[in-house]
């Protein structure tokens, strides 16, 4: 097995349709620009209400991506 190292960056990424959407927004987002994703860690979630119900999500996570040699 080969040695890895990762660097991470942090992310906030938003939808008005879930959480989860919020982060796959971030992550597909960010892969236009950084190569060799490799994992996700979500640290924060918050949303927006209006009128009682979620009007839109706020997922801030970090990713890890693999140095290149």
């Amino acid at each position: 097995m080969s040695e890895h190292v990762y660097k991470s960056v942090e992310l906030t990424g938003s939808s008005s349709k879930s959480s989860d959407d919020a982060i796959r927004v971030a992550i597909e987002r960010a892969s236009k620009t950084i190569r060799d994703i490799r994992w996700f860690h979500v640290t924060d979630v918050r949303g927006h209400v209006e009128g009682g119900k979620i009007a839109h999500w706020q997922v801030t996570l970090k990713i890890g991506f693999t140095l290149e040699v």
